[in-house]
């Protein structure tokens, strides 16, 4: 009987230390929220997977470090197929140096190549009046390139290269 007991006790022990680091990894998460992916980054840390911020990871592609808002909750990176999806916990808009717009769903999804994000979605950017999606973004020295389903932009890279806030939008 003393054994069953101890085996009881045991598991209980066990589940409740299991639903404390849950509830601990969530309490860190929240802590560093809004660090552009630093939430991710720790959580994966605290678990024992190392994943690196998201500036880091969009400046090892050549792809400009402020392109994603600054209020990135999470993001996950699979190096297998390249990959990326980041999330942010509302849609919002962009307004940048140059005075360009860029709106971001509260998921965006795409694939990475040196210099470039293809099959993109979630991310649209103001061209006259109008939002068309953005399909595919190119870098190219000092140049960022954003393909549209009307038309492909350029603009100078500068703007992209400091992380800025967002403005929350009621939806896509």
């Amino acid at each position: 009987m003393d054994m069953v007991m101890n085996k009881v006790g045991t598991y209980m022990l066990q589940q409740n230390a299991s639903k404390e680091l849950s509830s601990v990894t969530n309490e860190i998460g929240s802590f560093t929220h809004g660090i552009g992916g630093g939430k991710k980054w720790l959580v994966d840390k605290v678990k024992g997977k190392m994943q690196k911020p998201l500036p880091n990871l969009l400046k090892e592609y050549d792809l400009p470090v402020g392109l994603f808002p600054q209020d990135v909750s999470t993001y996950e990176f699979k190096e297998g197929t390249k990959q990326l999806t980041v999330n942010l916990p509302l849609a919002c808009e962009v307004r940048y140096r140059d005075q360009s717009f860029v709106r971001f769903n509260t998921t965006i999804t795409g694939f990475l190549e040196k210099g470039r994000m293809y099959d993109v979605e979630g991310i649209k950017t103001k061209i006259s009046v109008i939002w068309p999606m953005v399909s595919c973004v190119t870098t190219e020295g000092t140049k960022i390139h954003l393909q549209t389903t009307v038309k492909r932009t350029t603009r100078e890279r500068a703007p992209y290269e400091m992380l800025r806030d967002s403005i929350g939008l009621d939806k896509f």
